[in-house]
């Protein structure tokens, strides 16, 4: 990262400076008027934004507390220890990013002068209007997003080591600098910003939440997910099971429970959103599409089309944005 932004990011807060001087815990009003320790996105963001930063609060322990918005921790420098849902401890290096959606909590052990991480407050909305800005959709993203805006028991964080992914840490240098400077237009702009961190993001499965044995089921989920999204014309549950050295109905199970879907209903899900892109954004014939995304049955193809969007995918290609379930 570049050392001014380093620099900027470095300089005492008025907060800190009181701490330094004898205060001995953070001011709860400077985040929130709830009796419960719930940070009020209300006193951190003006109104009409969506996203903020805000450096971390060093030199003092900051307890246990809940957002009401998502919140995206990456480590300029240094380390910070985290404390996630009471029993998960994670140290958060330098190049890291950790998001938490409105129902995790977490606590934060005492940080030093070079300690250096930057707090990203961002409001649900956010992602809505990141997701549509984004080229093309795929499983693995759609359930990284979905663990940002539901409460689920074990998908309510994302921790990636990405130190070395350089477009990533590219494009988090890249948000940091517009949030600091503040200029017109910046939720646009970090809104595709973020669309691009995620596209990246979705193809390191093996980065994310390696922060111990209770992490083992959510990271094969990924990996079945990583999978679907390069094998998605001829991908099956017993090649994967195979390539992961897992049961079959092991991963079955899995998926169930952290998707709610089985790996069929994951694969063709996988299949429509490249059929939906091949429709809309090219001209090869419907045939040509049907082939493209593994279908070897054109009829079948058609009636399970109809089924999901209530129109052909003739029909499709003339209305692409026509409502339809998800």
């Amino acid at each position: 990262m570049r050392q001014d932004i380093i620099d900027r990011l470095r300089v005492i807060t008025e907060e800190e400076q009181e701490i330094l001087d004898g205060k001995e815990s953070v001011s709860r009003e400077r985040y929130t008027s709830q009796n419960d320790f719930v940070i009020d996105s209300s006193k951190l963001l003006r109104k009409g934004q969506l996203i903020m930063i805000r450096p971390h609060t060093r030199f003092v322990h900051f307890p246990r507390h809940r957002h009401d918005y998502v919140e995206m921790v990456y480590m300029c420098s240094g380390t910070t220890t985290h404390i996630i849902n009471g029993t998960n401890t994670i140290t958060l290096q330098e190049g890291d990013l950790l998001f938490l959606n409105q129902y995790a909590t977490q606590e934060i052990l005492p940080a030093g002068k070079d300690d250096i991480a930057v707090n990203f407050i961002i409001l649900p909305e956010f992602f809505d209007r990141t997701l549509p800005m984004m080229e093309r959709e795929n499983v693995l993203r759609d359930f990284l997003v979905s663990s940002l805006s539901q409460n689920t028991a074990l998908m309510n964080y994302l921790h990636f080591q990405a130190k070395e992914i350089i477009p990533v840490q590219n494009l988090i240098e890249n948000m940091i600098w517009t949030l600091l400077t503040d200029k017109k237009g910046t939720n646009t702009l970090t809104q595709l910003t973020m669309g691009l961190i995620f596209m990246n993001l979705s193809m390191f499965a093996e980065t994310i939440n390696q922060d111990g044995p209770d992490q083992y089921e959510q990271n094969i989920v990924f990996s079945v997910l990583k999978y679907i999204e390069t094998h998605y014309r001829d991908g099956t549950l017993e090649s994967i099971s195979a390539e992961l050295k897992q049961p079959v109905y092991y991963l079955s199970r899995l998926l169930k429970k952290h998707t709610k879907k089985n790996f069929k209903e994951l694969l063709q899900q996988r299949k429509f959103q490249q059929a939906e892109w091949l429709l809309s954004r090219t001209s090869l014939p419907v045939d040509a599409v049907i082939n493209a995304v593994g279908y070897d049955n054109s009829s079948y193809f058609y009636r399970i089309f109809r089924k999901k969007y209530g129109i052909s995918p003739k029909e499709y290609r003339n209305h692409p944005y026509k409502d339809r379930e998800n």
